[in-house]
C-alpha cells in the first residue's frame, strides 16, 4: 500500500527547490508531531497551489498568526521523498477555519491504454492536512519567492532564459 499521512495540525508546511535554475527539483514538505514528509513535485504545481491559496485568502479576514520565516526552509536531507505529487485538492473549511489540502501520488498511465493502472490507483499514497490561514499565506508567499528565484524571463517572449540565452521565437 502507498504511504498515507494525515495531519490535523502541522508545525510547518513549505516548499523549496534544489539545483541550478533550469534544472531545479521542487519539493513540498510537511512537518508535524516529529514527522517529516517530503514530496517531489513540479514548479507548476507549487505555483498553482500558491495562486489558488491567494485567491481563497482574498475572501477571508487577514490571518493573525504567521509562522516564523525560518520554518519555511526545507529541512535536510530532502532526497528521501514519500512520493511524487499527482492530483491535488484544496478547500477552505469555514467551521474549522482551516484549509484542507489533499495531495495524491502520481500514477503513470499505461502506454497501451493511456489509462492509469486501477490497482496502482487504489494503492497510491495520500497526504491530507489542515492549514491555518497564516500558514497558507506564508506558504503562498514563500512559494512565489521560490518560483521567482529560477531563470529570468525573456523580455520579448516571456520564456525562461538559460545563462547562455535561449532561442527566442519573437527574435527569429
Amino acid at each position: 500500500m502507498g504511504d498515507s499521512f494525515e495531519f490535523d495540525d502541522v508545525d510547518a508546511f513549505t516548499t523549496g527547490a534544489e539545483g541550478q535554475p533550469g534544472q531545479r527539483v521542487f519539493y513540498v514538505q510537511v512537518r508535524a508531531h516529529g514527522v517529516r514528509v517530503t514530496l517531489k513535485c513540479e514548479k507548476q504545481q507549487v505555483s498553482a497551489m500558491a495562486q489558488y491559496l491567494h485567491r481563497l485568502l482574498s475572501d477571508l479576514p487577514d490571518p493573525s498568526d504567521r509562522p516564523i520565516p525560518q520554518s519555511l526552509e526545507l529541512v535536510v536531507p530532502i532526497d528521501a521523498t514519500a512520493f511524487v505529487v499527482g492530483p491535488m485538492g484544496l478547500a477552505y473549511d469555514r467551521e474549522l477555519d482551516r484549509f484542507v489540502l489533499v495531495i495524491e501520488e502520481f500514477v503513470p498511465a499505461d502506454e497501451e491504454t493511456g489509462e492509469p493502472d486501477p490497482v496502482l490507483l487504489d494503492d497510491r499514497g495520500r497526504l491530507r492536512l489542515h492549514l491555518t490561514r497564516g500558514q497558507a499565506l506564508a506558504f503562498a508567499e514563500h512559494a512565489e519567492a521560490v518560483g521567482a528565484a529560477g531563470r529570468p524571463g525573456c523580455v520579448w517572449c516571456g520564456l525562461p532564459m538559460d545563462p547562455d540565452g535561449h532561442p527566442c521565437p519573437r527574435m527569429n
